[in-house]
This record gives C-alpha cells, structure tokens and sequence, in this order.
C-alpha cells in the first residue's frame, strides 16, 4: 500500500526526496504548459544528478548561511544562493532539482519557507513546514498565480530589461546604409518626444524603428580586431506615412519626398544623422545563473555608455560570444591584471609584476556570434577596458 506524499517524506528525513523544483511541480501540474521553457546545461545535469544522492558538503555552505529563509518579494535565485553558498553560481547542488524542473527554478514565491537541511551532515535546501525537531514535512499545494507573474527571478531583472532593446552590438556597421533622420520640422536641429522626423532610407514593412547615433568599432583589446558595432541608443520612433502618401506633383520634375515618422520616447534628444533600426523581441527569458561549462578567458572591450570605468550594476561588452561557447546565464569571475612594483630589497631592484587579482563577477544576459553584454553582479574595484574575466 502506498502511503501519503507526505508520511513517506517524514519517514525518510536523511535522503533526498523530493526537493524544491518536484515539490512544486506537483504542486503546479496543472500550470506545467505556462512555464517557459528554460534550458538545462550538462553541467547543471550533472550537478542535479549527483546532489539526489550526495547533496552538498558543508564546507561549501556560507559562513552565516541561515538554518530557514522566507522568500521576500525581490528575492532572487541568485541573492538566495548567496546566503547559503559561497559559490552562489553552484546553485544545483544545492537545490537538487528533480532533473525536469531544472529547468525552471522560478517556481518559488514570496511567503514560501526554505529550510537548510544538515540532518546527516550533507546539506540539501527544501521548501516546506518544519516539525518534530529538524525533520522537514514538504506540504505541495495548489496555487492559481500565474507562474510568469509572481516567481523570483534569476537576478534583479530590472537591471538589465532597459538594455535589451538599448544596447546592441552589429555584426558589421550595417547603420551606415540604415534609414536616416534628415530633417525636423521647423527647421529645428534635435527632436524629443512627440516631434515630427522626415527619414530617409528603405523601410521595408517595419513600423517601430529604434534609434541610434553613429556606430563606432569595437576592438580586441590585445589583437587590435574589429569584433562589432556598438552604436549609442537615442530614442524609438514611429512610421508616419510614406514620403508619396496623397502627394500630388506640382511639375514635371521627380521630387524626393522623405517618409513621416514621429519620436515616440527618447533617452537623449535625436537629431539630423541619427539612423534608424527596427525594434526586435525582447528577450525576456530568465535564465538561472551557471559556469561555463569549460574553460573560458576573455577580456573587457568597453563599457556601455560614455563611462570610461564601471562599477556594480553597470553593463560591459566582451570578447567572447555565442562561437566561443558563451551562454546566456553564464557567470563569471573579473580579474585585475597584475601591476608592476620594485623589489626594494634587492640591491638590483629587480622590477616585478604583481599576481593578478580577482575582484567582481557577471553575469551574461544577451549573447552575439562574437560578443556579449554582461551585467556586474559585484566588484571591490573600478571596471576598465582590457580586464580580465575568467570562469568563476
């Protein structure tokens, strides 16, 4: 005879049962067709793999890590990791994800427990009601929230959402055969929102453009190789009417006529030369943080915006992108190059070069064929362009 999910769970407190992602898709069958679909690495497969039967050793556990945690709107899966690893990018292992719902760790909600389990000396991370002592009674329930309304995210999603439109790295400097803004009206030199733009270019059958200033290359730090275009983001506009629309001509002669277009929002005010692109998708997709799955070295190309060094929360572009295995999601270590000094010591004042320092981490949320932009999760020190960056 099988016994309640529940009774079995308090008979076996020293294994892995069920952990947090089974518990909730039980929990949430129902909504299973609502949940996007994230990917799952070998990696994380692995990891998922060996921590049902290993968990995790307490060595890895933060120095603080709490014994429970309420999950609190603005929580993260990374800001939870945190608190209870020191690596938060191994997040699977301590998880223990069934290896279905891996693939969507955002199935946790504010007002829900999470307990760390140490009962046999391995730690494990679940999700219920505590009772007799440190046994933990996993209570599955249904919900009617939408999963896509009310889960945490991967990291603070607002730091990033403005950029997947804004910044966009060009494959080549194709904005120099763009539509382009060649005139306003009343003569005027820049536009804001609401303002009117006479465009020339070929539009095609796009009518929300984003708007851009002039492209410039982005270069290797060490080869010196043009990797792409990043071009400063303007504003957005909307197409109007074509230049021909009810234009009836007053002589024989051909007039160019340039089509109608109207500023709908602006970060800083558009003027005569800016180049139009259309607006893509945005790509909300929340991936959850992981390493790279092997090796993987780069350097910092720039800083977006006019910022010369960046500090947390801003955004950089590198040098590695999809070709070299670079993965939305992925995490990793910043490092300082070593500086020079003198040993002093030394009668020949031998000149050194210091070891280099690891200071910060990122996180890579949009990926091109050969480059990508990554937020800065942490840093103790100044970002610039040529640091390093390294799996964590």
């Amino acid at each position: 005879m099988t016994r309640p999910l529940s009774s079995a769970l308090r008979h076996r407190p020293h294994a892995v049962t069920l952990s947090i992602g089974l518990a909730l898709a039980l929990g949430w069958a129902s909504q299973s067709m609502a949940a996007p679909n994230f990917p799952v690495t070998e990696q994380q497969r692995s990891a998922a793999q060996k921590v049902a039967s290993a968990g995790v050793a307490l060595s890895e556990l933060a120095p603080n890590a709490p014994e429970s945690h309420i999950v609190v709107r603005g929580d993260t899966l990374w800001s939870i990791s945190s608190l209870f690893l020191k690596s938060p990018w191994r997040w699977p292992e301590l998880w223990g994800m069934n290896l279905d719902e891996i693939r969507n760790p955002h199935l946790i909600y504010p007002g829900q427990t999470l307990y760390l389990d140490t009962s046999d000396g391995r730690a494990r991370l679940r999700l219920g009601k505590a009772i007799q002592g440190n046994v933990v009674k996993l209570t599955p329930t249904v919900r009617s929230t939408a999963l896509t309304n009310a889960a945490i995210s991967s990291i603070p999603f607002n730091l990033i959402e403005p950029f997947l439109n804004e910044a966009v790295i060009f494959e080549g400097n194709v904005l120099d055969a763009a539509p382009r803004i060649v005139a306003a009206q009343e003569g005027r030199v820049l536009l804001t929102r609401g303002d009117k733009a006479y465009v020339r270019g070929e539009i095609g059958k796009d009518t929300v453009f984003r708007i851009f200033r002039e492209a410039k290359a982005l270069k290797d730090p060490t080869t010196n190789e043009i990797l792409g275009f990043e071009a400063p983001y303007v504003g957005t506009a909307e197409f109007v009417r074509s230049g021909t629309h009810g234009r009836v001509a007053s002589t024989a002669a051909v007039e160019t006529v340039p089509d109608t277009f109207i500023v709908t929002s602006v970060r800083e005010e558009a003027s005569i030369g800016d180049r139009l692109a259309p607006v893509v998708g945005r790509e909300y997709d929340n991936y959850a943080p992981h390493p790279p799955q092997t090796p993987l070295t780069g350097q910092i190309v720039s800083v977006y915006g006019t910022a010369v060094t960046a500090g947390q929360n801003q955004i950089v572009a590198l040098n590695r992108g999809k070709g070299d295995g670079v993965e939305r999601g992925h995490v990793l270590a910043l490092w300082h190059n070593g500086s020079k000094a003198i040993d002093r010591t030394d009668d020949r004042l031998t000149e050194l070069t210091l070891p280099d320092e690891r200071h910060g981490m990122l996180f890579v949320f949009r990926v091109f064929d050969r480059m990508s932009y990554a937020l800065i999760l942490s840093v103790q020190e100044p970002v610039r362009i040529g640091d390093r960056f390294t799996q964590p």
